[in-house]
């Protein structure tokens, strides 16, 4: 009678162990101790070509350590390392390439009992290359035998082995340390934070500023030309300072992390609305905002006066509303400063940011200056006042949606919201129009074909708003309005795409486990406006969104004043060493992870490719074997590989012919993105398979099969050979012996139709 068994799957620790490139063996000597003696463990680390490990000693990364379960006692002995100056640490580091031989000097215990003997064995370090670094764990046993017949023998080490010492701090004022290094490190960071500053220009909260500070110096009053150079250098300079002063004050109290999520303060969202609040209807003129007369007297006998008191006003302003886009950047400077070793750094950083953000202000503030000397035409100037009123206070109405969003509150719907700007904007154009009778517009004025196009060009905006009240998508202004409403179960469902979880990390994982599938991770934030933008316009493609639907996805906002966002923004911090938003992570259901994307991409294909990174799901054929230990496999492990499955059964003539075929053909395409699975099909199962693969090895995984298996893949004979594609699709079946020539011309076919 033909028999039938339970068809393996890979083990959790085989797909863990594809993303090592360290690779470990452990021998003792001598393996017989008597009690009390001593056995020289040789731990072998053979290290992928392009990768280092780092010692146990480095001064930077992850340094190797080991751990040996008690009762046993032990000393790690290491041979000189490499040490290099490293660019991407900006430091000294200690590693290891291609090949190394680590010591373990085990102590057994005195009251030990003869016989065989086991001590664990686990090691933490971390592999890098040029572009990646990957930590990593082994754990193993070394088998030992406790003889008291035995003879204690004196351990030989090796010349030059010794215990790894921690890395020595230098004195602060060494300069002893790679003096050459220094200056190239810091000429980096600068340039970088600099780059940092001109590239937040570009950032959704910046832009509004734009017209806040034109608006400002066109009313002004008239100065001389080195009054408004002055003017706008003290601008610049207010940036400057108050940036700088607010970005170390604040990272002192509340660290890197601190300084992104004080963009999603709904005190600091609410101070900037009432700020834009307060100076929109002065500008519609329900009052003038004025300095008190006291402190303008002390500026003007130093600035003849300049309004010096205004413009760094202006400065503050800009300051406090530029977090919500600014604050990442800020975050990771500040980061990426501290742990440079110098207390300097963060001031210098955060002065170079500045500088670099407040750059194009300065020419913006300068070139006002040169309209106020233009001949005026009317009462343009007004008009320009009074829609800049309109304008600004539908600005206030980002900040609102922002405390909102993090309270939670559920007020400030997208619908209200959109609302409010049709009729903020529709106003705007009204009024140049001659329908809204305010300031700067007679009752008997000729209409001008400026003021005309520009009233029918704010209609024209107000009324291309009224699709997204009903869910339709804005391209661009998505970054500054409320997302979609949510879906059920407290996640967000974009247009007819999957729903996403919230705040539940945990229990993605586990849904993916049981799916078979990666978890796809967005770090996100309810004031962030680039996070807005992506879901909207790049989440949301149809394209992206079908390749979406393949993982479990999750939204963890970091930026709420919820327990839930303290905790999503810890994991950030802590396990990604970011705390940038949006982050995207792609993660294996053990949370290895397969690939990260941190930045706002305006090209879908870029995107497109972050996603194909992790390929697609491994066919739902893989999630009904179990592994040959026993346990399931993690399908995540065959995600996005042609795989080759052969039902076999140690019974089976044909089958046992196979196998070599099979070994040579794991041999030639593991690199490219086949595996191979040979499941056993016998129903005495592991306990028949296990000693028959002794004689027989197989070089891929093998896993086992049961009835249920069988039966769903008709497998009344034997051997059957099933071969799918990157997609899970199954394109071929051989039942018999399979020819070699054509099991392979299927395998090629695969791989290339994708």
């Amino acid at each position: 009678m033909r028999r039938v068994c339970i068809l393996p799957v890979l083990l959790a620790s085989a797909a863990f162990a594809q993303q090592q490139h360290a690779h470990f063996t452990v021998q003792a000597d001598p393996a017989i101790v008597p009690p009390g003696g001593k056995s020289l463990a040789r731990v072998n680390v053979t290290i992928d070509s392009g990768w280092h490990l780092y010692s146990g000693s480095s001064p930077a990364g992850i340094p190797i350590s080991f751990q040996v379960a008690a009762p046993y006692q032990f000393r790690f002995l290491q041979p000189p390392p490499k040490r290099a100056f490293d660019p991407v640490v900006n430091g000294d580091i200690e590693s290891y390439e291609s090949e190394v031989a680590l010591l373990l000097e085990i102590t057994v215990p005195k009251d030990a009992p003869p016989g065989p003997a086991e001590a664990a064995l686990s090691a933490r370090y971390q592999t890098c290359s040029a572009t990646q670094c990957v930590p990593g764990k082994w754990n193993d046993t070394l088998k030992l035998t406790v003889d008291p017949a035995a003879t204690a023998v004196t351990l030989v080490i090796p010349a030059g082995y010794a215990e790894p010492k921690p890395p020595a701090l230098a004195p602060a004022d060494s300069t002893s340390s790679a003096p050459a290094a220094a200056p190239q490190g810091w000429a980096l960071f600068l340039l970088t934070a600099f780059g940092f500053g001109l590239a937040s220009i570009f950032t959704p909260c910046v832009f509004p500023m734009i017209p806040i500070t034109m608006s400002y110096f066109l009313n002004r009053q008239s100065g001389t030309r080195r009054d408004s150079v002055v003017q706008a250098v003290v601008f610049c300079l207010g940036i400057v300072v108050l940036f700088s002063g607010i970005g170390l004050v604040t990272s002192l109290v509340l660290g890197p992390a601190g300084i992104k999520n004080l963009g999603g303060n709904p005190w600091v969202n609410g101070f900037i609305a009432a700020l834009f609040i307060a100076f929109s209807f002065s500008l519609l003129g329900a009052f003038e905002i004025t300095i008190p007369s006291s402190v303008l007297t002390a500026l003007n006998q130093k600035s003849e006066g300049g309004g010096f008191g205004g413009t760094l006003l202006m400065g503050l302003t800009f300051s406090l509303s530029a977090f919500a886009c600014v604050g990442p950047f800020v975050g990771t400077l500040l980061a990426a400063s501290v742990g440079g070793g110098n207390t300097m750094r963060p001031l210098f950083g955060m002065v170079f940011f500045a500088t670099g953000l407040a750059l194009p202000f300065f020419l913006l503030a300068l070139f006002p200056s040169y309209i106020k000397r233009m001949p005026r035409s009317g009462g343009w100037l007004a008009r320009v006042k009074v829609v800049m009123g309109f304008v600004i206070l539908a600005a206030s109405l980002k900040y609102l949606a922002s405390l909102d969003a993090t309270l939670q509150l559920g007020f400030l719907t997208r619908g209200r919201f959109l609302a409010a700007w049709v009729v903020l904007f529709a106003m705007a154009g009204l009024y140049l129009l001659g329908f809204v009778r305010l300031e700067g517009i007679k009752a008997d004025e000729t209409m001008g074909l400026g003021r005309l196009l520009s009233g029918l060009a704010l209609l024209i905006f107000a009324i291309s708003l009224l699709p997204g009240m009903s869910g339709g998508n804005l391209g661009g202004l998505e970054a500054y309005i409320p997302t979609a409403e949510s879906a059920p179960g407290g996640g967000t469902q974009l247009a007819s795409g999957p729903v996403w979880m919230k705040d539940q990390y945990r229990a993605a994982l586990d849904k993916a486990k049981a799916e078979g599938k990666l978890v796809f991770v967005d770090f996100t934030g309810y004031s962030c406006a680039n996070c807005h933008w992506m879901r909207a316009n790049i989440l949301a493609l149809p394209q992206i969104s079908a390749l979406l639907g393949n993982f479990v996805l999750v939204e963890l906002y970091t930026d709420g004043t919820d327990a839930a966002s303290e905790a999503n923004a810890k994991l950030e911090a802590d396990k990604f060493k970011t705390i940038s938003q949006p982050f995207y992570v792609i993660l294996r259901p053990d949370e290895t992870v397969v690939a990260t994307f941190d930045h706002l991409t305006h090209d879908p294909a870029e995107f497109r490719t972050f996603l194909e990174k992790a390929g697609t799901p491994a066919p739902s054929v893989v999630t009904k074997f179990s592994a040959l230990g026993g346990g399931p496999l993690d399908p995540a492990a065959f995600t996005g590989k042609v795989l080759v499955v052969n039902f076999w059964a140690t019974y089976c003539g044909p089958c046992i012919k196979e196998i070599p075929s099979f070994n040579q053909l794991h041999k030639d395409y593991a690199g490219k993105g086949v595996a191979v699975i040979g499941v056993g099909m016998d129903e005495e199962g592991a306990s028949l398979v296990t000693p028959f693969l002794k004689k027989h090895p197989m070089d891929y995984q093998v896993a086992l099969g049961d009835s249920a298996v069988t039966k769903e893949y008709n497998l009344d004979a034997l051997p059957v050979t099933l071969v799918f594609d990157r997609t899970g699709k199954q394109i071929k079946r051989f039942e018999g012996f399979t020819p070699e020539d054509e099991l392979r011309s299927a395998v090629a076919q695969s791989l290339s139709s994708q």
